[in-house]
């Protein structure tokens, strides 16, 4: 197919989701719309089950649709080097993203703790990194010393994938794909074979893995977990605001290739037009345990929309039976995530994952 006529089938196909699935206001997390557009208080799980299905849907109105999974090829991770850390090695790595256009290859490292013996299977946690030219290296101890969850979770004793983010590190891209609308559905989709990926190897328990991640991590965190039911366990730090409190409503950031354009060419930057919001997608998690380290000077995402959030948020934890679940640090900082509040979160990883 060209992919100019892909392009216009992706947009045409954006506005009828839209359409289809917006919510007249993103806070109502418990209401959903029916097919009339007539809007229903959420009260039961299978309620919910509908709201939550708006919420995927209205992600992918703004991102591109999640491409099919159904006949994808073995991750084929390939070595290109390995390096001995103090209490893990870490492995050069890629492996096939298989959608799309071309052999795509996504560059990571692996983190193989050195409590890996034969026979023993552990908990597995991709470690997404902030924005950062050396991607996946700031998560593996090679940049600033809030990204070095990657190896503090290694030493723990989790074997800890750490994938670059189309365009950072050794991930070059383009992003003229025409399967792939936005960098953030690429980015997605790569994290997702990263967990195809984690559960192919004899080191991991494929039914413990959680994610990590701070600032474009921390997001992209969250949009993994929202796609990806495998994801047993989510730390977001500094990585979500409702969009009306993201510099008080300036979407611009969001819109290069790397992240959402529709926001901008579709949605014209209105941020009552986006077809979803970050209530939504913090909300698209439970019941599984999220932990949000939202500190109370951070500029990029205002704690003001968190605290907004939270309580709408906790509604849902309720309601499926978890309340506990969920789980908000407000350390007094700016855009960071402190060793002390890491700590915190890797006890919460832990006792999610049974580690």
């Amino acid at each position: 197919m060209p992919p100019l006529i892909a392009s216009l089938l992706l947009l045409l196909s954006a506005c009828a989701v839209a359409g289809a699935s917006s919510s007249p206001d993103h806070t109502r997390l418990l209401n959903y719309l029916d097919a009339q557009g007539h809007e229903h208080p959420v009260r039961t799980p299978e309620d919910w089950a509908i709201r939550r299905k708006e919420i995927l849907e209205g992600m992918q109105a703004a991102m591109g649709p999640l491409p099919d999974r159904s006949h994808l090829p073995p991750p084929d991770m390939k070595v290109t080097s390995e390096v001995k850390g103090e209490g893990f090695k870490r492995l050069t790595i890629s492996y096939v993203l298989g959608a799309g256009r071309g052999e795509r290859r996504v560059p990571a490292y692996l983190l193989i703790p050195d409590a890996a013996v034969a026979g023993k299977r552990l908990p597995a946690i991709i470690a997404l990194h902030p924005t950062s030219k050396i991607g996946k290296g700031e998560c593996a101890g090679l940049g600033q010393p809030h990204g070095r969850y990657g190896i503090e979770l290694a030493q723990r004793g989790d074997v800890v994938l750490c994938p670059d983010y189309p365009s950072f590190g050794d991930y070059a891209c383009d992003f003229s794909d025409p399967a792939f609308a936005s960098g953030t559905m690429l980015g997605i989709a790569g994290h997702m074979r990263g967990i195809d990926l984690l559960q192919s190897l004899p080191q991991v328990d494929g039914q413990r893995i959680g994610v990590i991640g701070h600032s474009l991590g921390g997001h992209n965190a969250m949009f993994l977990a929202a796609f990806d039911p495998r994801v047993k366990v989510v730390v977001s730090s500094c990585g979500w605001t409702p969009f009306a409190d993201y510099y008080g409503g300036n979407l611009a950031g969001w819109t290069s290739p790397r992240y959402m354009p529709r926001l901008k060419d579709v949605y014209h930057l209105d941020v009552k037009a986006v077809p979803f919001d970050f209530y939504e997608v913090a909300a698209a998690i439970a019941p599984r345990p999220f932990f949000s380290n939202s500190p109370l000077r951070d500029s990029n995402f205002d704690v003001k929309g968190v605290r907004k959030a939270e309580p709408q948020v906790r509604k849902v934890y309720q309601l499926l039976g978890a309340p506990d679940a969920f789980r908000v640090a407000h350390p007094d900082c700016a855009h960071d995530f402190p060793p002390e509040v890491r700590e915190e979160a890797y006890r919460f990883i832990d006792a999610a994952l049974k580690h």
